[in-house]
């Protein structure tokens, strides 16, 4: 015999699930009942968040580093719509999720009842609220439903596209016997598949042996295709390029990478899109929006582009594509390399490329850091060059994202499976790096982890610091503390706006952390960084906090936001 929150947690440990994050409450009770009894066993246990929204910030960093589906959970009525920024945020940058919420039991329903949020007739509708930031939503209305309800919300999670899935689930029902075990296989139902389009594969081929210049562009779906891009890439000659998202994919000293292209990216990837004698872009897992798009740059959306991708949504994006290839992206470009091998094709222009390399990605400013306020692309230099070739990097939206996806490098690239850097991109909200990093740590405790972010981000979601505290988990949280909503500012500036709303108070987050029982520094030059022990900080079984007083004149890479929103001066 089990209760249905016992058989929704049995699900969770049959596909690897180790954590649901989430914050307790009355409507969700059996299911935390479910929980401890379960960590007792060695089973999925709980994370106890410090608000709901930072819970969903953790399952999708937990998401991201195991390539498993993340959990969060909530109570009814606010602590459901609280999941709500955290769950569209994962929406927009398809990272799987299962978000379970709790209702009061089903005879309460449309009666009034404390925090109901079922939209039977009174109160606040989550079910339909979610609908709009998931893949899935649903009320299971009767246990009979749980079962089935649960394997297709899961199902929907990973395919066509990955994204997260809603359950709420009324207190009754969680509490009911089951008297069963799973009855479905759901880590075999949950294999990939790997469909290709094969006549596509072949005009693809066909295009790529006519080619003299290829570009490939990386976005953000090609996690586990990567290696194989790459093998394509020096057996063809091609120099490739990421999107923003991407960036963490590859090492930034591969001899044919020509940088980011995107927001906050660099002049040597736009020269290689606006190349005229380039004649083919092979563009994969990219879904064309704003930030991986370079604005909807037209050197891109041409008619020399291929757009590799497994979801139609992508494709419709760019239906002035020479080609599309639909299908498992790693499955497309092995299916290449085998064609391409066994016709024994290779491109004479492979050693040029290379021999080409020498490029400046970076567009660096080169002036020697002095004893005046640390310039932000100085901190991203010494942080890639000093932390280890494990590290995972999350940085936060705002100036820190900017800086981050232009200036941080990492000095001995070693491949992982979400990848070294992490940025969330379209929804992008601030704070989101802070719960990532903690659900990161949590999914790999052997990696050291580092949280960029900045005073305004932290304001919001700081708290969150003190999960990675209570956990024991080695997690830096670098704070660019400019005493303002720093992008907002500088974008205000640039644009020649009212400079209105942008001031913070000037705090002191090393006071804060150690209020908390973290220990924290504060960094006022770039001697004070150099005196620090990074490699002992990032050895400490706990997290630490570096107040970093950056210069608030330095204007981060941001114009092809201002330019979208059509600012730019």
């Amino acid at each position: 015999m089990m209760d249905a929150a016992d058989l929704v947690i049995a699900y969770l440990e049959q596909i690897g699930v180790e954590y649901v994050f989430g914050v307790p409450g009355g409507g969700i009770e059996p299911l935390y009942n479910a929980l401890a009894r379960s960590a007792r066993r060695g089973g999925p246990r709980p994370v106890v968040a410090r608000h709901e929204t930072g819970a969903a910030f953790m399952a999708d960093g937990y998401a991201r580093e195991t390539g498993r589906i993340g959990v969060c959970c909530a109570t009814s009525g606010p602590g459901s719509t609280n999941l709500i920024t955290g769950v569209a945020c994962a929406y927009e940058n398809e990272i799987p999720l299962l978000v379970i919420s709790g209702q009061p039991s089903l005879h309460l329903l449309g009666r009034g009842a404390m925090q109901e949020s079922a939209g039977s007739g009174t109160g606040i509708d989550t079910v339909a609220m979610f609908r709009s930031c998931t893949r899935y939503s649903a009320l299971v209305s009767h246990p009979d439903q749980l079962e089935s309800q649960l394997v297709s919300a899961l199902l929907s999670a990973h395919r066509p596209t990955p994204g997260p899935v809603h359950l709420s689930i009324p207190l009754d029902v969680q509490r009911s016997p089951m008297g069963y075990a799973p009855a479905h296989d759901l880590a075999r139902l949950l294999l990939p598949p790997s469909p290709v389009d094969d006549a596509a594969v072949q005009a693809l081929r066909a295009q790529l042996e006519r080619a003299r210049r290829v570009v490939i562009l990386i976005g953000s779906g090609c996690s586990e295709a990567v290696d194989a891009i790459l093998d394509l890439a020096e057996t063809i000659g091609a120099v490739f390029v990421v999107t923003p998202d991407a960036k963490g994919f590859v090492s930034p000293h591969h001899p044919l990478y020509r940088g980011v292209f995107g927001f906050a990216g660099h002049h040597s990837a736009v020269a290689v899109m606006n190349d005229n004698h380039v004649d083919l872009i092979l563009a994969a897992g990219s879904c064309m929006g704003e930030f991986n798009s370079n604005g909807w740059c037209q050197s891109l959306l041409n008619s020399r582009l291929v757009h590799i991708d497994s979801c139609e949504a992508h494709l419709s994006r760019s239906p002035m594509a020479r080609l599309h290839v639909r299908g498992r992206i790693r499955a497309v470009f092995e299916r290449l390399l085998d064609l391409m091998c066994r016709d024994g094709v290779r491109a004479l222009a492979a050693a040029a490329a290379r021999k080409s390399a020498e490029v400046l990605v970076a567009d660096s400013d080169q002036r020697v850091q002095d004893a005046a306020l640390i310039k932000p692309h100085y901190l991203m230099r010494e942080l890639g060059r000093r932390c280890p070739s494990d590290t995972r990097f999350l940085a936060d939206t705002g100036s820190s994202i900017a800086w981050a996806i232009h200036h941080l490098d990492l000095h001995d690239y070693r491949p992982s499976p979400g990848g070294w850097l992490r940025v969330t991109m379209n929804f992008a909200p601030m704070g989101w790096a802070i719960g990532g990093a903690v659900g990161t740590a949590l999914a790999n405790p052997d990696a050291p982890v580092v949280c960029i972010t900045g005073d305004g981000s932290l304001l919001m979601n700081g708290q969150e610091m003190t999960v990675a505290l209570t956990e024991k988990l080695t997690v830096v949280f670098v704070i660019l503390n400019d005493a303002a909503l720093g992008m907002v500012k500088h974008g205000q500036r640039l644009a020649g706006a009212e400079q209105v709303g942008v001031e913070l108070p000037p705090v002191d987050f090393r006071l804060l952390a150690e209020s908390m029982g973290i220990p924290g520094h504060v960094i006022r030059t770039a001697g004070d960084l150099d005196g620090l022990d990074l490699d002992v900080i990032l050895r400490n079984p706990g997290p630490t906090v570096l107040d970093v007083r950056i210069d608030p004149e330095e204007v981060p890479p941001m114009g092809l936001r201002l330019k979208i929103l059509g600012t730019a001066k």
